[in-house]
């Protein structure tokens, strides 16, 4: 299953971005409002300029406290950001996430931002292929 089809899936491959000025406590209303745990970070909505979760956030408040919620997304987001096309292969990417131990890629396309994608959808797609596999074995058992 390639990584296009599980956008289709989701009904809408829109991503919620945020600009790199946006304060912490926007972008954690947002986080909240959208029910995500990640936006894009991104100055024009098009190109990444970087990725801020909801973990990024309780991480920096649990060492801060409050006085981050005045700081802005460019200042805690992962600059680092592993993305994916949509021609890639699901299991290619879910290996990925997890080697990496991030939940959230981005896809992107001629360099701009077309989508996102969550080891959750990643996971929702498999059991669905697996689940469609199992009937058809069962179908071709039972002689249907």
């Amino acid at each position: 299953m390639q990584v296009q089809n599980i956008l289709k899936s989701k009904g809408s491959d829109g991503v919620v971005t945020v600009r790199p000025e946006t304060q912490i406590a926007e972008v954690a209303r947002v986080l909240a409002e959208h029910r995500i745990g990640s936006v894009v970070v991104s100055a024009d909505g098009a190109r990444i300029d970087g990725i801020l979760s909801e973990r990024d956030i309780v991480r920096e408040l649990a060492a801060r406290g409050a006085s981050c919620l005045s700081d802005t997304a460019e200042t805690y987001m992962t600059k680092k950001i592993h993305t994916c096309a949509r021609t890639e292969d699901a299991d290619q990417v879910l290996t990925a996430m997890t080697e990496g131990r991030f939940r959230h890629m981005p896809v992107v396309e001629d360099g701009r931002l077309v989508g996102l994608i969550t080891q959750g959808d990643v996971v929702k797609a498999k059991l669905g292929e697996l689940a469609m596999e199992k009937n058809a074995l069962e179908g071709m058992i039972m002689g249907h």
